[in-house]
């Protein structure tokens, strides 16, 4: 299979391109202007200006799918007016530009896959949500809705579409876990808030492998990348104490998370509490390396 990568420089893109050039894919990565990159078929844009390099694009050969993970991240600044925008122009811009690199494309493309979130559906306390439930209506949700739309414009085209709404991926060697980390390994980890939240996980290694069983078994539509097994924060800070051999008694209360991230990123990312459940790919056949988060705690760490 020949598989265009965007976001090929980040944790997911990383991991994936290595996977599939490791079972013989040939991989095509799409990077900004001036990158330096390793060896193999580049393609040169820039989704900002809507500009991409036909001279690459035509000796990258054609290409049987596209895997689109580009956007600003969510995570790691506060959400001022400014970076709220940011967030939602990167996505449309870089999604937008692959539609149209695909009308483009002389024989078409079968498959686009593309990045989204469990932030579809908001925060629920209480209540479990799979991919037959309702989009929510803060940021986060508008945010994925959106860039949901925009992907499945390829649909216009013939190319089949699936939407990957995952979780939160953890890694040590990066996103969220990889910032906690070092205040674990010194003890000064805790729960944050109540603790109580449903937090929808996901090991690196089955965001990768749940990747690659939707560009092999022909799925569409949207897809929730989470282990079947829910836990909340509690759970996830009690295992990454008992992984790492450190206490994490400290609680870090939800006022104190508002002033450090401010209130828009605190509770509608770190706070928010999401129990998402892998419906489709249960359904579909698919298993977990790691289903629940003792399992996924032991592959970030060993990562």
């Amino acid at each position: 299979m020949r598989v265009g990568v965007t976001g090929s420089s980040g944790l997911i893109g990383r991991s994936l391109v290595r996977a599939l050039s490791a079972r013989g894919d040939q991989v095509v990565r799409f990077v900004r202007p001036g990158t330096t990159a390793p060896g193999g078929a580049v393609v040169r844009w820039d989704p900002a200006t809507r500009d991409v390099d036909e001279n690459d694009l035509r000796q990258a050969g054609p290409l049987d799918a596209i895997v689109n993970l580009a956007g600003t991240g969510m995570g790691d600044r506060r959400w001022t007016a400014a970076r709220r925008e940011a967030i939602v122009r990167s996505r449309l811009a870089a999604t937008g530009l692959v539609v149209e690199i695909i009308e483009r494309l002389p024989g078409g493309l079968t498959a686009l896959v593309n990045a989204s979130a469990v932030g579809y559906y908001g925060s629920h306390p209480a209540a479990a949500v799979d991919e037959t439930s309702p989009t929510g209506t803060d940021f986060l949700a508008s945010v994925c809705r959106q860039w949901e739309d925009a992907a499945n414009q390829a649909q216009r085209f013939g190319t089949r579409v699936a939407l990957l709404r995952s979780g939160v991926v953890q890694s040590a060697a990066g996103g969220a876990l990889a910032r906690q980390l070092p205040l674990f390994r010194r003890g000064l980890g805790g729960t944050l808030g109540s603790g109580h939240q449903w937090v929808s996980l996901i090991s690196l290694t089955d965001e990768v492998r749940a990747i690659e069983w939707i560009l092999d078994t022909d799925q569409a539509g949207p897809h929730n990348l989470v282990a079947p097994t829910a836990a909340t924060n509690a759970d996830l800070t009690a295992s990454l104490a008992h992984a790492l051999g450190r206490r994490a008694a400290l609680r870090v209360p939800a006022v104190a998370l508002d002033v450090a991230l401010g209130r828009g990123l605190s509770r509608q990312a770190v706070l928010a509490s999401q129990r998402a459940q892998p419906r489709r790919l249960l359904e579909e056949g698919f298993t977990f390396q790691h289903p629940d988060v003792t399992a996924i705690v032991a592959a970030a760490l060993a990562s």
